[in-house]
């Protein structure tokens, strides 16, 4: 991003807050919190109250990136949410940098919501399991990440600093906020889901830009780095948000479990006598697919929900 640009983004994310702002009645005009809907997890939009409601497709929102990618409706939903009914903003769908946007663009959202008065952003993904504790359809409190592809430069903040958002060097070190942590775990219990076979962690997101699933190489390079998921989102909305001085809550789902093994090598004895359809099958186990990831979404939806309402709702209880 050149000077020129960084000095129009938060004119650009002004603009585009006010044309929102015209579509919205009063009592949604400023929402507290937003909420970005992952791959199969749209149906957040279903926790909020069917009246006020307000959906806006991306496509008529001025400055708005486009998503791209099956299972992202790409639609803002404003509306109020819980007993204290909290207005919220909803993102159903993303845009990533693997579609082609820049990460201005694919951040942008995110500045939007700043203006719009948003003090605490939840960030929802579908992501690879790396931890082999965590099984699929398992829910993980992100409480740290690797920005892999922004400690080679591919950073949301690379270039000149928008001083209308924030400091030029943000740190990171408290990206996630441990408060709302706290209250993920208190809702988590609360509901009795912990008396279920789905379990929720806390762990580290690794941001990879993709479009491609991880090779086994990758995936146990991540693990010996630290991570426990894997996924090609989220981490520039919350470099963003931090820099904005959003509060963070993010979870990711784990749809798949990643594939840690070496794959089989074209020596090995136990394979000569296969023909092509058995060795395919043989190498295939594990491999990630994306209609696996929107199954999982739907499978743990409502549990995500049930979830997110009720820190909501402790959050801003009366």
């Amino acid at each position: 991003m050149d000077a020129l640009a960084a000095s129009n983004a938060f004119q650009r994310a002004t603009e585009t807050a006010l044309h929102i702002r015209s579509k919205l009645p009063d009592i949604l005009q400023s929402p507290k919190v937003a909420i970005v809907c992952g791959s199969g997890l749209g149906g957040l939009a279903d926790t909020i109250e069917q009246e006020p409601k307000v959906e806006l497709a991306y496509g008529t929102i001025p400055n708005f990136p486009q998503s791209t990618v099956q299972g992202h409706a790409g639609k803002f939903v404003f509306g109020l949410i819980g007993p204290h009914k909290t207005p919220v903003a909803l993102l159903v769908g993303r845009a990533h940098f693997y579609e082609g946007h820049t990460m201005d663009a694919a951040t942008f959202a995110t500045r939007v919501c700043k203006v719009l008065g948003v003090e605490t952003i939840i960030v929802t993904n579908a992501a690879g399991g790396l931890n082999q504790d965590f099984a699929v359809g398992d829910i993980v409190c992100l409480n740290d990440h690797l920005n892999l592809p922004g400690l080679v430069g591919i950073h949301p903040l690379r270039g000149p600093n928008i001083e209308d958002f924030g400091v030029r060097f943000p740190p990171l070190s408290d990206a996630y906020d441990l408060d709302l942590r706290k209250q993920a775990h208190k809702a988590w219990k609360k509901l009795g889901l912990d008396k279920q076979k789905r379990r929720l962690h806390e762990g580290v997101y690794a941001f990879v830009s993709g479009p491609t699933y991880e090779t086994r190489a990758e995936c146990r390079m991540l693990r010996t780095l630290g991570a426990d998921v894997v996924g090609m989102s989220t981490v520039p909305e919350i470099v963003v948000a931090r820099h904005a001085g959003l509060r963070v809550l993010a979870f990711s789902l784990v749809t798949n479990s990643a594939v840690l093994e070496a794959g089989p090598r074209g020596d090995d004895p136990t394979i000569q006598a296969m023909n092509k359809a058995e060795l395919d099958q043989h190498l295939s186990h594990g491999k990630a697919n994306h209609e696996e990831v929107l199954e999982a979404g739907r499978e743990a939806a409502m549990d995500i929900q049930a979830l997110v309402k009720q820190i909501l709702s402790d959050l801003y209880e009366a």
